[in-house]
């Protein structure tokens, strides 16, 4: 009993011997695989002063931890692959095994990176014959803070077998699988990704504050521990609501919401659909309630009518003159609801929409014609202006709150850890500010090689298609922010997929994730590795007037242009004249030239291709089977030029 108290009294008057271990960053762990052909770091933290031992495949390697505890090792290069033991050797012992030696790529983006094997096509199949024991994956967990960090919460190496792969990522398996049944060379993913997150969250402070473009608005972001910022964003929240609704949030009765006769006067409006973290709103996360007046006549009544509300990021629950007719909680699901007859009465109806936003955007969203109640053959429009009101703000911050969370609790501590590149699928958050994106893009590709201090390869996956709103002659965000990432080939050391032909256009996830790896690993197969192949489409060149005609020429069209279509037409081409109104255009190939043309325009000034969010008819390719890149020969009709990225 003595001696029990005085082992506790000890460690209670001399904790730093509670702590006397070496410790690793929490990645390293068995089964992880290090960057062949390069010096390899070791590092962690232990004691002040403590010796350290490291040994790995025949080499012995002794450093000492500094002043503050910190202390790193660099194993020398090796093209061995393995398995080996990793032994770090000090106060105490640690040895971590099953270790390989190969290429590690970083898998970041947002959730069409995160998407996994399990959800992909013919999941089933591909896991059955996932035995890859040379391909190894990390999932870093979501995490974010205000100040760059040295270490990740948590993390644990998987080898790749049919248990395991299930919750891989999809995009980043089918780039290993490629790449491993080409080189036999291990492949270590270090998936580093998060649904809905913008890139501004993925970009350190110190990149921001070089750049003209972000240096002033960065100035606003203070400095300050994670839970002390977090205190004052939600204090700020509280005039803000104020001063939009003129009331306290906080002592607002809603059980009287839904009803038909409920008072909403003095609500303010927002025009839906649209998220509302672009609209006087901001980057809310909590609960809006939305509520919307319509007049219907005795015919209106007479049956069963259907609500559709398009989509709601996160949850939602309806009701319509009190009642509650529907809820989801699937942030991309389009909200069809049907009404009982005898809901619905002869005058005002009201519809009222609770909606719960969990993090990222939030609210009512998508496409205009998908905000309509129907009744057989007659549609009302329910687009336009809705009366809201805000009821709850979230204690927690959002990853996309303000810049640079991500970064840096998920990137900064990955800095040190040697790798051969990075694959990239993100921008479908950004494409509202796809103009300021031309900025943003490059700015993180600098930034994450200045961190790494390597001009690693960074290849990246062009928006697939969807069906969003916008076209030619309006405009199109998902065009334009397609025509930034094409742009940022221009930046050294880069590659992009283009996926309009594998995407699905009424789902924002496309599950035919192995097109878009076996893409990816050819772009690292041919830059890389130095294969002899074709790896990307055609991509516009020029262009010259002939009569009523335009000639275009492309580059990168490997043995030449081809179509799928069995009768040789090409789909996907616009042309306008002066007057700059687009029409659809005939197009067909000759001499490896693309020639376009349209009756009701007589003298062609402009061409676009693939202009819109659901490009899926595009049907040219090279005869390699890489599908032409989406362009336009001019800069018009663009609606996200004055659209910049803000925080509050």
């Amino acid at each position: 009993m003595i001696m029990k108290q005085l082992v506790l009294f000890i460690l209670i008057i001399c904790p730093s011997l509670v702590d006397a271990k070496i410790k690793l960053p929490n990645f390293f762990t068995d089964n992880m695989v290090l960057q062949r052909n390069k010096l390899i770091p070791i590092w962690g933290w232990a004691d002040p002063k403590e010796n350290i031992q490291v040994i790995f495949d025949k080499q012995n390697k002794v450093t000492q931890a500094d002043s503050s505890g910190n202390w790193i090792v660099y194993l020398d290069s090796t093209a061995t692959f393995g398995p080996f033991q990793l032994e770090i050797i000090g106060n105490n012992h640690i040895t971590l095994s099953n270790i390989l030696v190969g290429d590690v790529w970083i898998c970041s983006g947002q959730s069409n990176m995160e998407w996994t094997v399990g959800q992909s096509d013919f999941a089933q199949r591909e896991i059955q014959n996932a035995n890859y024991d040379h391909i190894r994956h990390i999932k870093i967990n979501h995490q974010i803070n205000t100040i760059p960090q040295t270490n990740l919460n948590s993390g644990n190496w998987q080898v790749c077998n049919s248990y395991n792969v299930v919750s891989f990522t999809g995009v980043g398996y089918f780039f290993a699988k490629n790449l491993y049944e080409k080189l036999h060379v291990p492949i270590g993913l270090i998936n580093v990704s998060w649904g809905g997150t913008n890139i501004e969250t993925w970009i350190s402070r110190k990149a921001f504050d070089t750049s003209p473009e972000y240096k002033n608005m960065m100035q606003k972001m203070p400095i300050i521990p994670f839970d002390s910022f977090a205190n004052i964003h939600q204090i700020k929240w509280i005039p803000r609501i104020e001063a939009l609704q003129g009331n306290d949030y906080k002592a607002l009765n809603t059980n009287d919401f839904p009803l038909l006769y409920f008072d909403d006067f003095k609500w303010p409006f927002m025009i839906l659909p649209n998220q509302w973290e672009s609209q006087r709103i901001g980057d809310l996360d909590g609960v809006v309630w939305f509520r919307k007046s319509i007049d219907l006549t005795e015919k209106d009544i007479e049956n069963e009518a259907l609500l559709h509300l398009a989509m709601i990021d996160d949850e939602d629950i309806t009701y319509i003159n009190g009642i509650k007719i529907g809820s989801s909680s699937i942030w991309n699901e389009q909200r069809n609801y049907k009404i009982p007859k005898g809901i619905l009465r002869v005058g005002k109806n009201v519809i009222a929409v609770k909606v719960t936003d969990n993090g990222g955007g939030g609210g009512i969203y998508g496409l205009s014609d998908s905000m309509r109640l129907v009744f057989g053959e007659k549609s009302i429009s329910l687009a336009g202006n809705w009366k809201y009101q805000i009821t709850s703000v979230n204690q927690s911050i959002s990853e996309n709150a303000f810049p640079s969370l991500c970064y840096n609790a998920m990137i900064a501590p990955l800095q040190k850890f040697e790798c051969k590149g990075v694959i990239w699928y993100q921008g479908e958050s950004n494409t509202s500010r796809a103009e300021q994106y031309k900025i943003a893009f490059p700015l993180l590709i600098d930034d994450w090689r200045k961190g790494w201090n390597i001009n690693f390869p960074f290849y990246f996956v062009q928006l697939a298609t969807f069906k969003t709103s916008g076209d030619s002659n309006i405009g199109c965000e998902w065009a334009e922010l397609r025509e930034a990432q094409t742009q940022t080939l221009k930046f050294p050391n880069t590659g992009m997929v283009v996926t309009t032909d594998v995407g699905l256009p009424l789902d924002i996830h496309p599950t035919n994730k192995q097109a878009v790896g076996m893409r990816l690993a050819s772009l690292a197969l041919k830059n890389d590795y130095h294969y002899d192949i074709i790896a990307s489409g055609p991509k516009f060149k020029s262009l010259k007037i002939i009569d009523n005609t335009i000639e275009i020429t492309f580059d990168d069209i490997g043995s030449g242009l081809m179509t799928t279509d069995k009768y040789g037409y090409i789909k996907g081409f616009e042309i306008a004249g002066a007057d700059q109104k687009f029409y659809f255009a005939k197009a067909f190939i000759k001499n490896n030239k693309i020639f376009t043309y349209n009756e009701n325009v007589s003298n062609p000034s402009y061409v676009n291709f693939g202009w819109m969010g659901d490009a899926s008819d595009c049907n040219l390719y090279n005869k390699e089977g890489f599908p032409a890149i989406p362009f336009r020969s001019q800069n018009i009709h663009s609606v996200t030029n004055n659209v910049k990225y803000k925080f509050d």
